[in-house]
């Protein structure tokens, strides 16, 4: 798909360009062109220009994503350092989209302020907000006031956390549209007992899930209700990893794809993988979970992308 002549950039515009490095899964083809803005004027005035049919999808580090093998049809977005700011203000943060969870709990926890559920989330700030990322029992719909977005014919907006409608693990984001920036009011705390906190979230995370291999993190959302916030109903909620330890498929391979024997619900390139692996993997487990439990399990992991026939 050529791209308009007259398009003008600033950041880095790269055509072809293989996605399978920019994912935590490290599996999937290339994206038809790799947008790379320079800063979010850059990031307007590009979208702006692009013809409207053209798809327009924002990615983050790859930590919750599988890339299909046939990539990624239209324009991926992907954020860099121009937009990976921390700043704090009194008892507000104010975070750029590309910045770590971690860097940006780790910065708030210095001000005495309570970003720690962020903490053992492998993602970005503009993951998260879309995402409504949350542990612990903490959620992003409970500290976010506001966010920046690009729209996809770009147009700069600030928009109230309200109007994204955060839910359990989702939003009502626009498609095309590129979170910038978040700000966040976070309760207030000592900051050393957020160290600490901070600390022992690491250390349960270490030594309940494989850190260490090839994950995108929860491949399943827990099969719960959710209130108008987000936060999940701890009174009604099925633990997803437990369903698929019921169901026989904890441990269980497909080519190189498997169900990771220390937490049934982490999908993992163990053996180079394929994207199909990986989804054809998925699909199998939450078939065997619908036959055991006659629950049907929703991906937390985001797919993108086409088939490497299709």
């Amino acid at each position: 798909m050529p791209l308009p002549a007259d398009i003008r950039t600033r950041g880095t515009l790269t055509p072809d360009r293989p996605l399978d490095d920019l994912t935590w899964m490290r599996v999937g083809g290339p994206a038809e062109w790799l947008f790379q803005p320079a800063d979010e004027e850059d990031l307007a005035a590009f979208l702006a220009a692009l013809d409207p049919a053209v798809p327009v999808f924002p990615m983050g580090v790859g930590s919750n994503l599988i890339v299909r093998d046939g990539g990624v049809p239209g324009v991926v977005v992907r954020l860099g350092r121009g937009f990976n700011a921390i700043t704090i203000d009194g008892d507000t943060v104010h975070a750029g989209a590309a910045a770590l969870d971690a860097h940006g709990a780790r910065k708030a926890a210095e001000a005495g302020l309570d970003l720690t559920f962020l903490r053992t989330i492998p993602g970005t700030i503009g993951g998260a907000v879309r995402m409504n990322a949350g542990c612990y029992g903490s959620y992003t719909a409970d500290v976010l006031t506001s966010v920046r977005v690009v729209l996809r014919n770009g147009t700069v907006q600030d928009w109230p956390a309200a109007s994204l409608r955060l839910a359990y693990r989702q939003s009502t984001l626009p498609d095309g549209a590129v979170i910038t920036r978040a700000t966040f009011a976070p309760p207030k705390r000592d900051p050393a007992a957020l160290a600490q906190r901070m600390e022992d979230q690491l250390a349960k995370r270490d030594a309940t899930q494989p850190t260490k291999d090839r994950t995108a993190g929860s491949t399943f959302r827990n099969p719960a209700g959710s209130s108008s916030t987000g936060r999940a109903d701890d009174t009604q909620e099925l633990k997803a990893w437990k369903l698929i330890e019921d169901a026989g498929m904890r441990g269980v391979p497909l080519g190189g794809a498997v169900m990771n024997p220390k937490h049934a619900n982490f999908l993992t390139n163990a053996a180079n993988a394929t994207a199909a692996d990986l989804e054809n993997l998925g699909e199998l487990v939450r078939k065997k979970v619908y036959d055991s439990s006659g629950i049907t399990l929703e991906w937390e992991i985001i797919r993108v992308g086409k088939a490497l026939y299709e």
